[in-house]
């Protein structure tokens, strides 16, 4: 069993993934860092020098290469990687997903110190991260809402949502 989190940035898909994987006795993989391994260069710098579309096609790759993993393990996707390519059919068919659902505002104070580490808003200003936040999350929630399971985690901590996410197991 693969389980994989998905859900916008800074909705805690890795906090909660490390803490679930650390509890179910698993092995658990950021897609993110799996990709920086593999390119030998930051998320941040792939999109600088090679474009977004190349990280999605790299992206693409990478999560195939985990799903078929025989082993049994946790998965954090980016917060775009369900809505490109044939991405969310591939983790419908081969993993359990969980969609860790946050409100507008909940990103936005989770975002608001750490634009510069994000490389989608990196150059959104902060009078218009908001902005930013509602428009993306609008165009992306007909493909977060195609989980398995989706939990709201905006006042939770993160054992909470673990235990969620376990008694769904």
């Amino acid at each position: 069993m693969k389980i994989v989190l998905l859900g916008y940035m800074a909705s805690g898909k890795s906090a909660v993934g490390k803490i679930l994987a650390k509890k179910m006795n698993l092995q658990f993989i950021d897609l993110d860092d799996f990709i920086e391994e593999k390119e030998q260069q930051s998320i941040t710098d792939i999109f600088k020098t090679k474009g977004e579309i190349y990280f999605r096609q790299v992206e693409g790759v990478c999560l195939q290469e985990l799903l078929n993993l025989s082993k049994k393990c946790i998965i954090s996707v980016g917060g775009g990687t369900p809505c490109y390519g044939n991405n969310l059919e591939l983790i419908k068919e081969k993993a359990i997903s969980f969609y860790l659902k946050a409100s507008i505002n909940t990103i936005f104070e989770r975002l608001k110190h750490e634009t510069s580490q994000r490389p989608l808003v990196a150059t959104i200003g902060i009078d218009n991260l908001q902005e930013y936040i509602a428009k993306h999350l609008f165009e992306r929630a007909s493909f977060y809402d195609e989980a398995d399971f989706s939990i709201v985690v905006n006042d939770k901590d993160l054992k909470e949502i673990v235990g969620e996410i376990d008694e769904l197991l």
